[in-house]
């Protein structure tokens, strides 16, 4: 099982069929505040409903189109980040994420996003990784910026939430810039 470690208290877990109950449970302690920005808390009604998610996963993960990942802090489940897909043609992937309410303030988001954004330029050898976010979630908006990526433009109506499309603003990296910023950190 891939298991990435971000410090002594937080690693990131493939998530399997076993994180099932304790994914579906953050998600109903949560479910009003993810509807605000992520589309699909309604349909995700059932534990069945969570074990299709994790499952959709790891099919992605077989065929190297993708993965979804738990972030574990202190032993809890506290939230998602996943490559909403691989590009091994264009070199490149997009990171999705969300963490409960509980969890937010700690730096959890960021330090998964700086793991992951590792990861795919390091050992899945890509070339590109992409965070979109709406443009009025500012948490989200926070992490990309936080991170260094670049402020590409904003991609209107993207998304159909609920009842509204939202506009998102769409944040890149490329492995050169990744590595110049890894280099002034050390």
């Amino acid at each position: 099982m891939l298991s990435l470690k971000i410090d002594d208290m937080t690693e990131l877990r493939l998530l399997q069929d076993e994180h099932a109950a304790a994914l579906f449970t953050l998600t109903n302690q949560n479910r009003h505040y993810l509807r605000e920005w992520l589309p699909w808390v309604d349909d995700t009604r059932t534990l069945e409903d969570t074990r299709r998610f994790i499952r959709a996963g790891l099919r992605q993960k077989e065929n190297e189109n993708g993965f979804h990942m738990g972030i574990w802090h202190q032993a809890n489940l506290t939230g998602v980040v996943s490559y909403n897909y691989v590009s091994r043609e264009k070199r490149q992937t997009e990171l999705g994420y969300w963490l409960g309410a509980q969890f937010q303030g700690k730096g959890l988001m960021t330090a998964a996003c700086r793991t992951l954004t590792t990861y795919a330029f390091d050992t899945l050898n890509l070339k590109r990784v992409e965070i979109r976010s709406a443009i009025a979630n500012a948490k989200s908006r926070a992490i990309p910026v936080r991170l260094g990526f670049t402020e590409e433009g904003v991609v209107p109506q993207l998304e159909w939430l609920y009842d509204h499309y939202v506009d998102a603003v769409v944040y890149s990296m490329s492995v050169e810039n990744w590595s110049k910023l890894r280099a002034a950190q050390k």
